[in-house]
């Protein structure tokens, strides 16, 4: 099988976002199969930033047939500083030359685009036509009802472009691939009948975040000492909805409990916000930690910790993400203490993984940071009980063999 993968923001781990893509494209050369990975080839590392002049080139990485090309961006960091309208322009730009270099590359069996941005999935459509095969989507993110649903879509003329371009998409796309139950039933809902869509969750990374790591040096340079750590570790966007960490911390404070530390390791848009937040109480008990360029070492910081937060905005409205932190913190066998109810909420609680907590009450989650802080027993089963469900549901092999066989499906279905 031969795949033409897009995604604009394809990561190795040495990459500072999530790596699905890689991780999957990885497992496919090592069965036998060809990959070719079209990506953005800006504000990248360096081994992927395309060279001034030209709009794309070609490099192998772990026998994957990597195209950067010179168009959008690949930190989510970056995308998250910019306004709504510049990120579309971006999108529309990478879309647009994706579809020009991908009709010089070698005819793929099929194309297969994934989400975000929604816009991705336009070069998948261009050239799954233009080659005559397959063309299958992978939906990460629900645009625009998620945006729609956190806040941070409200112009009625976006709502309805992106609307329009969401169902012709769709339609176009032989299959689906949702990344949670929320997401195939938000797809169901534009029409498309359910046999078509495939559910494929984000991997927990078993062999980086393990329950065995050593954390200590990362713990004496954090400076935790012997307090209590909960650590955020990912995007600090809009959707992210931080606050709520903050003023959990906050309540602390209050209550003069200081054998809690609340551990906010990552970037975006919202960070120097957090940070004003955090020192306009005064607070102590809040500490930020800067992204690195190596997964490895997130693990390392993870490890420093006793629990994980999987946090988001409007929770009420918006269930339907599939996190990295939060399948990586069962991983490294950690506590999860999560402010988001249906699926993900379901699967912490009815596993025995953490806690959810109310996310319209910041003191929920002071409570159970508190309540945890008190029973180390109690925090290592929930971590072994974590570890034992992402061997068991979240292991990329086995989620990698699933996406597989969605493709040669597609494959053997034209």
């Amino acid at each position: 099988m031969y795949v033409l993968y897009l995604h604009q923001y394809f990561h190795t781990r040495e990459g500072y976002s999530g790596t699905r893509s890689y991780e999957f494209a990885r497992r496919f050369v090592r069965k036998g199969h060809h990959v070719t990975m079209m990506t953005s080839g800006r504000h990248t590392e360096q081994q992927l930033t395309v060279p001034e002049g030209r709009d794309y080139f070609e490099v192998d990485v772990d026998g994957i047939r990597v195209v950067p090309i010179a168009a959008a961006y690949a930190q989510g960091s970056v995308g998250t500083g910019l306004s709504a309208f510049q990120r579309m322009r971006h999108f529309l730009h990478f879309a647009k030359l994706a579809g020009r270099v991908g009709k010089k590359l070698p005819r793929p069996d099929v194309v297969f685009a994934t989400h975000t941005p929604l816009m991705i999935g336009l070069p998948g459509m261009e050239l799954g036509r233009h080659f005559g095969v397959p063309f299958v989507f992978e939906v990460r993110d629900l645009w625009p009802q998620g945006m729609i649903n956190s806040g941070a879509l409200k112009n009625p003329l976006a709502i309805w472009w992106l609307r329009r371009m969401e169902r012709k998409i769709y339609h176009a796309a032989q299959h689906i691939v949702a990344l949670s139950p929320g997401m195939k039933a938000g797809i169901v809902q534009t029409g498309i009948p359910p046999e078509r869509i495939t559910v494929i969750p984000n991997a927990s990374d078993l062999d980086l975040f393990r329950p065995d790591l050593d954390g200590t040096a990362a713990r004496e340079r954090l400076g935790l000492g012997q307090r209590f750590a909960a650590i955020y570790f990912g995007a600090m966007g809009h959707n992210n909805g931080l606050g709520y960490a903050i003023e959990a911390a906050r309540l602390l404070s209050h209550r003069d409990n200081e054998r809690i530390v609340i551990v906010l390791h990552g970037s975006g848009g919202k960070r120097a916000e957090l940070e004003q937040l955090v020192q306009k109480y005064g607070l102590k008990n809040v500490i930020f930690s800067d992204p690195v360029p190596d997964k490895s070492i997130v693990a390392e910081i993870v490890a420093a910790c006793n629990a994980c937060l999987t946090i988001y905005a409007n929770t009420r409205r918006e269930q339907s993400w599939s996190p990295n932190k939060m399948f990586d913190a069962l991983a490294a066998g950690r506590p999860v203490l999560i402010n988001v109810p249906g699926w993900l909420g379901d699967t912490i609680e009815n596993n025995g993984c953490g806690r959810f907590v109310d996310p319209d009450r910041p003191a929920a989650l002071a409570d159970a940071l508190e309540d945890l802080s008190t029973k180390p027993e109690l925090c290592q089963e929930m971590g072994r009980n974590g570890r034992a469900l992402a061997e068991r549901e979240f292991a990329r092999d086995i989620l990698a063999d699933r996406l597989e066989q969605v493709l040669l499906q597609a494959i053997r279905a034209t």
